[in-house]
């Protein structure tokens, strides 16, 4: 009788991996890292676990968007009183704090609950080439396509 193999989380084995956003397009770059936040690149992916890896993002001020998303995509937050909303655009975005950017393109990837958060903790983002993460020994991860 052949048995499936369902890991828990004391089993898992993370990875550190460094992905360099120079030149690249803002979803594509968001859809590859929320996957290997879930894990599912390996072949242990299990949803109801948190099985994935963490993920460093150097020159995030270097990340593209396609089309005229630059000045057309709007950032929305509100700061809790009345008439408190308060809006930028993504090129705004870019120059004041291109990590949130990213980190809010990934966070909208994710699931929507405690595992999700759980996920998007294993993501650091940094603006420029330098990362704090240097005695990980984190891989270079070049995207797929």
């Amino acid at each position: 009788m052949n048995k499936s193999y369902m890991p828990c989380a004391q089993n898992i084995e993370r990875k550190w991996y460094v992905i360099d956003a120079t030149g690249l397009v803002l979803g594509r770059l968001a859809s590859e890292v929320a996957s290997i936040l879930r894990g599912k690149h390996k072949p242990t992916f299990t949803p109801n676990v948190d099985c994935g890896d963490y993920v460093i993002i150097v020159n995030a001020e270097k990340v593209a968007l396609t089309g005229a998303k630059m000045d057309d995509k709007l950032y929305i937050h509100h700061s809790g009183y009345s008439s408190g909303l308060k809006t930028r655009t993504a090129k705004r975005m870019l120059e004041l704090q291109p990590q949130k950017l990213i980190e809010t393109a990934v966070k909208g990837m994710l699931p929507k609950n405690s595992l999700g958060a759980d996920m998007y903790r294993k993501l650091f983002v940094y603006v420029g080439p330098e990362h704090k993460q240097q005695a990980q020994k984190p891989e270079v991860y070049t995207l797929r396509g």
